[in-house]
């Protein structure tokens, strides 16, 4: 059995000149994403590696939830396939992670993020919010045939009420 999560980066700002991977979390994503963490903090147990896209709002993120979720930096992996909107890429992605792990964390973007959510489980997604996670959990025992997922979503308590 293999179980994804595709946390999705926070809420980032536009106000300033940056290039779009070097965009900062808001003061409020950077809140959302602490909540969304510590109300999921039983889902994340054993997590045994963690993949961020290398932008600037996404290893932020990763940094805080797994600094929420205590779990070790060391397990943190930026990968330049994760910077991605494109559907295709982060399916490569996920489709060559290494057998050896059960329980992974990908951090990145939308559009993909969603897309990956609509064609890997039985669910349909219409969009995956900032700060939220999708938790796919496949009966499939390597990544690479991963398909028809069961999912569970951790969404920030604004978007509940």
């Amino acid at each position: 059995m293999k179980e994804l999560f595709l946390l999705r980066h926070a809420k980032s700002s536009w106000e300033s000149l940056l290039e779009d991977r070097n965009r900062s979390l808001t003061k409020k994503g950077i809140e959302r994403v602490k909540s969304v963490a510590l109300a999921s903090s039983e889902v994340f147990k054993d997590i045994e590696i963690v993949y961020s896209s290398p932008a600037n709002r996404a290893v932020h993120t990763a940094c805080i939830a797994m600094k929420q979720l205590h779990i070790p930096f060391k397990l943190l992996n930026i990968r330049e396939a994760l910077y991605t909107f494109e559907i295709s890429q982060l399916l490569n992605f996920i489709k060559s992670l290494s057998d050896n792990y059960s329980k992974v964390i990908c951090i990145g973007h939308n559009p993909a993020f969603t897309q990956a959510v609509n064609q890997l489980s039985t669910t349909k997604l219409d969009h995956l919010p900032t700060a939220a996670w999708a938790r796919i959990q496949f009966e499939q025992s390597n990544w690479k045939n991963v398909h028809n997922g069961k999912i569970n979503l951790g969404l920030p308590k604004e978007i509940l009420k």
